[in-house]
């Protein structure tokens, strides 16, 4: 793409200074022009076909084996977290600006209940510090100030603080923010050697001081109180990975001062991120997927089975590359190899293939992904897909991925039975004790256009490829069934309630 057609010499100018590689920008910038293809689903994973199922015996062998399994590793916890929590309180906020009926006695019945949230006791502190009594208040009907209490810099800012700071659950007197929810999970089954427990939260820049006060705050009382010392790092995502937003004719916009308009690419983004994590084993998991204490065993339970799981079938890959480096094998070891492969990753093995086929079969980070039967759930889930090379393998596709006006596409997401929670066991390790660079096993091609606007104007913008969905589009992936009872999203505050 000839980048003087697409950029003046002040464009040039300004992704300079903000540190955008122009060919890569116009590249990218190309697919609004071309689009992106819709996944090119074979069939829905399935138990027996795509998702395994691990009885009670066999969760209680990988649960046997996890502390031998995991002796002398270094397990890091990467927690997504950069999201302001505005989307969780989307009809909350219509309560506080609407008058009408429909509105009110919705918000009266949620008044009448506020008193069991855990963020009851700090809304009514701040509330007092201006003399005004929260239960007066709720007693008098008046939810529009109450709310613009919750909600606005007026009280607490809930509406604009991320999801991580906000307080999710309580204990008696005691209440837990959903980043202390992962401080708690995290000495429960990611304790690496020395009873040392690493987490990595991908945060938003405006956020940094919030993160920082609240662990400050709260990190010596869980280190006392589980026995562990945390080493708690964050990250935010990198400029370099906007992405210029375009014209519904497709041209650059730009916005009041004439400069181009780079939009945050999703959490797909955060593949950078995570390619920078040093470990032997990570666990993904959202921030907003947390339970109270009393519900949390199957969450410690599968978590620890996946991640044994991913490291039995690691040491057998890396026996296997090990035979792969010998002058010479045996037919029987590659037919070996080749059913592993098969069976385990599930995937196609060319009748001719050689060693150098399989070497890079098996030479790839590698994920354990839980996958819960779907209830309805919206979102991605566990397909046999085909890229433009022809190779089938298992992914994780969004519903923006899925094309459903093709009668054949329709009826294989109609056939599916899972659903993604977002429950990932990863592995970057290396066959020689390296680490694989993530952005070799990203498929550009699986990004997608939406439409938004900016200070009233439409404009269409680009995602890049999902961090679970196409920018792990070339890992080698298991799929395993994991209870429901391991998924509770909190997607709006009414979330809290359950």
């Amino acid at each position: 793409m000839n980048i003087s057609k697409i950029f003046t010499e002040n464009d040039l100018l300004f992704l300079q200074q903000r540190g955008s590689n122009p060919e890569e920008v116009a590249k990218q910038f190309g697919y609004f022009e071309t689009g992106f293809d819709f996944a090119d689903l074979q069939r829905a994973a399935t138990i027996g076909d795509g998702i395994t199922r691990f009885g009670k015996e066999e969760c209680a062998q990988f649960l046997s084996e996890y502390s031998a399994l995991t002796e002398n590793k270094r397990i890091v916890k990467f927690v997504p977290a950069s999201g302001a929590a505005s989307r969780m309180f989307k009809e909350v906020f219509t309560y506080m600006e609407n008058e009408d009926e429909n509105t009110r006695s919705k918000a009266l019945k949620l008044l009448q209940n506020l008193k069991h949230y855990a963020f009851y006791d700090e809304l009514n502190a701040v509330m007092q510090a201006d003399g005004l009594s929260l239960q007066a208040e709720i007693e008098e009907g008046h939810y529009q100030l109450i709310l613009q209490y919750l909600l606005t810099k007026k009280g607490l800012d809930y509406g604009s603080k991320p999801k991580a700071v906000l307080q999710f659950h309580r204990y008696g007197q005691e209440t837990r923010t959903a980043l202390e929810e992962h401080l708690v999970e995290a000495a429960n089954y990611a304790r690496s050697a020395g009873n040392q427990c690493f987490i990595h939260f991908t945060i938003s820049p405006q956020h940094q001081t919030l993160f920082e006060g609240l662990i400050a705050k709260v990190l010596p009382k869980y280190e006392q109180r589980f026995g562990v010392k945390y080493h708690v790092e964050w990250s935010t995502q990198r400029p370099a990975t906007d992405t210029l937003a375009a014209t519904e004719d497709n041209q650059p916009f730009r916005d009041n001062q004439g400069n181009l308009l780079f939009r945050p690419g999703g959490h797909g983004a955060l593949i950078y991120n995570l390619n920078e994590i040093k470990a032997d084993l990570v666990f993904v998991k959202n921030i907003d997927n947390v339970f109270y204490d009393s519900e949390l065993q199957d969450t410690i339970t599968y978590k620890k089975v996946l991640a044994a799981y991913l490291l039995k079938v690691q040491k057998q890959i890396f026996t296997y590359l090990s035979w792969l480096q010998q002058d010479a094998i045996p037919e029987n070891k590659l037919a070996e190899i080749k059913i592993f492969i098969e069976q385990k990753l599930s995937l196609s093995v060319p009748a001719a293939a050689d060693r150098n086929t399989l070497c890079k079969i098996l030479n790839r980070p590698l994920r354990v992904c839980g996958m819960v039967k779907n209830e309805g759930e919206p979102g991605g889930g566990p397909y046999f897909v085909k890229n433009r090379e022809g190779e089938c393998s298992l992914q994780i596709v969004e519903s923006s991925q899925m094309d459903m006006n093709n009668p054949q596409q329709k009826q294989i997401v109609a056939n599916a039975t899972h659903f993604n929670p977002v429950d990932m066991v990863c592995s970057f390790l290396t066959f020689d004790h390296h680490y694989f660079n993530l952005l070799d096993f990203v498929d550009p091609e699986t990004g997608f256009i939406s439409s938004k606007s900016y200070e009233g104007k439409p404009l269409k913008a680009m995602e890049l490829p999902g961090l679970w969905n196409g920018a792990m589009a070339k890992w080698n992936t298991i799929f395993v069934e994991v209870p429901l009872t391991t998924f509770h999203p909190v997607k709006t505050m009414f979330d809290l309630e359950k």
